[in-house]
């Protein structure tokens, strides 16, 4: 290989690896690698802040499977993204992150934009590194792509001192080698999981997005009808498990861990699939599962097997396959024994009773009469009526997301995302990522008016790029979630209810998201009455681009 700069190796290795976008905001130290791009067949998608094109890149490594590359600007651009790393860390998003900065030469004159980029990022991300040899800037490159593709993925950063990548290399650009990470339990691992939980006569699937990750939705689905038992999302952002399906039993919520002590309460066997338990910001610190009850936990990363509590049988594997197995050694009618018929009889009573207050709403309750409707459920009841075949939503708009869940019920792998890690502001950016990655699918985006704050400069490149996905602003003029958790902790402490915090209002003064979203190049409606609505989607849906719909909800 005949030796070239390393800022115009750096393309032919992406090339090599099938990258096809870069998602960034420009500085000074990138330059060199940035006036390069021009001369290559990548395409360069522009945000005006670091959190929109982490979460666009985040969107496009979700729907795609495949990894996103970010370009950011040294300390204070690594910096403007980090909150947005941490959700593609918690979430599991093979991002490869590359970070720019003045040079190696300039390392101990502490100047302007100095830091240690390495340690700011390692903490949420799987792996970060910097390029300390121009000898090896393909290497580097490559180690960061398998990093970010090997189970259980997640966001990798690489360092690019300007220096190095002026520097000349003769390292060959080959595809990256990503490992194969498909196994399969032993037989005897796979009969002892069938012993702990055949024999259940109230047994418990808690499922996360480790099952999507793998394709493993069926597998489950059997493993489930063959048990009898109801399936809860634990870190669930994706179509794990059919919503509509009778075993379905909703979500054990985020924030407080009384909620998943609720729905785990009384179960004698518990099968944990492709999630950590309890993911939420204040756990229960003793165990919430029965002292009696029998745990399996499948996962292929063995750190969140176990991580918390104590399992019976923990099995680091592919979910797909592990599952595939488990259904097999169940047998196609299920395990017989003491809890057959028992499990049969009592399922319809669990699914009534095991929704905690907090818990995500399934499905299953009918919508209001259009008299008493809220404008939400018009809304969604509407949309779905009107919806093109192969709708996806990312649903970031979790105190309206009952509507969506009764009238768009997500049900197909890779057509529902949701918000994960706490990060506000995914909505729209998330759309953008999942819009470029699958451009044969209708994309919309439902965002409360304070999350869409955090990343409404999304909506210029949206236009720029002339993106053609859509947005819903569920515009309530509050931190409504505040509002709701602040309530739980009044009630827990004793604590009269009163006016909530000045701090969760969003009205003074009124933001004009329709005007906002004109001024960034995006048409837009406000819709405040139920009458409006139907017009309002109609035009939505026939606009040829972006679209926005400012929807003024209670």
């Amino acid at each position: 290989m005949s030796a070239r700069p390393a800022k115009a190796a750096l393309f032919e290795q992406l090339a090599a690896d099938g990258i096809s976008h870069m998602f960034g905001n420009p500085g000074t130290v990138e330059q060199g690698f940035l006036d390069e791009l021009e001369r290559h067949d990548l395409t360069y998608v522009l945000a005006l802040h670091e959190g929109a094109a982490v979460g666009m890149a985040d969107g496009y490594a979700r729907a795609g499977r495949r990894p996103a590359l970010v370009q950011l600007h040294s300390g204070v651009g690594l910096g403007n993204g980090i909150g947005m790393l941490y959700q593609a860390r918690r979430g599991g998003s093979p991002l490869v992150v590359l970070v720019g900065e003045a040079g190696i030469r300039y390392d101990a004159m502490d100047g302007q934009m100095a830091a240690d980029l390495v340690a700011m990022a390692r903490p949420v991300t799987k792996y970060a590194t910097r390029v300390t040899d121009v000898r090896s800037t393909l290497r580097v490159l490559r180690r960061a792509v398998k990093t970010a593709m090997t189970p259980p993925l997640g966001p990798v950063v690489v360092v690019l001192p300007a220096d190095i990548m002026d520097e000349l290399t003769s390292e060959p650009a080959v595809p990256t080698s990503v490992p194969d990470t498909r196994s399969v339990p032993a037989p005897q691992a796979v009969r002892e999981a069938a012993r702990l939980l055949g024999p259940a006569r109230n047994p418990l699937i808690l499922m996360g997005d480790g099952v999507a990750a793998s394709g493993a939705q069926r597998e489950l689905t059997d493993v489930a009808e063959r048990l009898g038992a109801p399936v809860w999302g634990v870190n669930c952002s994706e179509v794990n498990f059919d919503t509509t399906h009778p075993l379905y039993g909703g979500q054990t919520g985020h924030m407080f861990g009384k909620d998943s002590a609720k729905v785990v309460a009384g179960a004698d066997a518990v099968l944990i699939v492709g999630t950590y338990v309890f993911p939420e910001v204040f756990p229960e610190l003793d165990s919430p599962f029965d002292p009696g009850a029998r745990i399996v936990h499948i996962d292929l990363d063995a750190y969140e097997i176990a991580k918390n509590f104590p399992v019976d049988l923990g099995l680091v594997a592919d979910p797909r396959l592990a599952l595939a197995a488990l259904a097999a050694e169940l047998g196609p009618d299920g395990p017989a024994g003491p809890g057959s018929a028992d499990r049969a009889a009592r399922l319809p009573e669990r699914a009534r009773t095991r929704t905690p207050a907090s818990a995500a709403p399934a499905p299953a309750p009918a919508p209001a009469p259009e008299a008493d409707a809220s404008l939400m459920d018009v809304f969604a009841r509407t949309l779905a009526a009107r919806a093109p075949e192969g709708l996806t939503v990312f649903d970031e708009a979790l105190t309206a997301s009952g509507p969506l869940a009764r009238h768009l019920p997500p049900r197909e792998p890779g057509r529902f995302f949701q918000t994960r890690g706490g990060s506000l502001g995914v909505g729209i950016p998330g759309a953008l990522g999942i819009k470029l990655a699958r451009p044969e699918l209708p994309v919309i985006a439902f965002t409360g008016d304070g999350g869409s704050m955090y990343t409404i400069q999304a909506l210029w490149t949206a236009a720029r790029e002339d993106i053609d996905a859509k947005f819903v602003i569920c515009n309530n003029g509050r931190y409504r979630l505040l509002d709701l958790n602040i309530a739980q902790y009044w009630g827990e402490l004793g604590i009269a209810p009163h006016d909530a915090p000045g701090s969760f209002d969003l009205t003074r003064p009124d933001i004009g998201f329709a005007d906002l979203a004109r001024s960034l190049g995006v048409p837009a409606r406000r819709v405040e009455k139920a009458d409006e609505v139907a017009s309002a989607i109609e035009e939505m849906w026939a606009h040829q681009g972006p679209y926005l719909i400012d929807l003024v909800i209670d």
